[in-house]
């Protein structure tokens, strides 16, 4: 079974490991120690936290958003550059960076600029998965 250092953990979820700490201290993430005593994090308990947090992030104030697209990517735009038709926005989401071409229109109806916090949602048919 896998199990995570505190580092690794915060790396994978995109916060510090000073918030995993305090997850961890406050009880909501379950944290133990390996044969040295280190605080690890198991895989698995690692995984349902991660899918958790991201079902809760996916509650806005109005409740669930209502959509088929179930890779949402919560973030901050840190670039927009457009032209007459078409625009790229770029997302810094954790450790991801998303980049979605869309039409200028768009861009200027949900008033996207940098500093804005939006959520992209991803829905695609095919997906490579490799080990870290």
């Amino acid at each position: 079974m896998s199990s995570y250092s505190i580092g690794q953990a915060a790396s994978l979820l995109g916060v510090s490991g000073e918030t995993v700490r305090r997850w961890a201290d406050s009880g909501r993430l379950a944290m133990g120690r390996d044969g040295s005593g280190n605080r690890v994090i198991d895989g698995a308990g690692l995984a349902e936290f991660a899918a958790r947090r991201a079902r809760d992030a996916g509650q806005g104030q109005d409740g669930p958003s209502h959509t088929s697209a179930r890779n949402a990517f919560t973030g901050i735009v840190t670039a927009v550059r457009t032209d007459d038709v078409v625009a790229q926005v770029e997302i810094q989401s954790g450790p991801h960076r998303v980049v979605s071409m869309v039409t200028r229109e768009a861009v200027e109806e949900l008033g996207l600029e940098v500093g804005v916090t939006v959520t992209a949602r991803v829905k695609s048919t095919s997906v490579h998965v490799d080990l870290a």
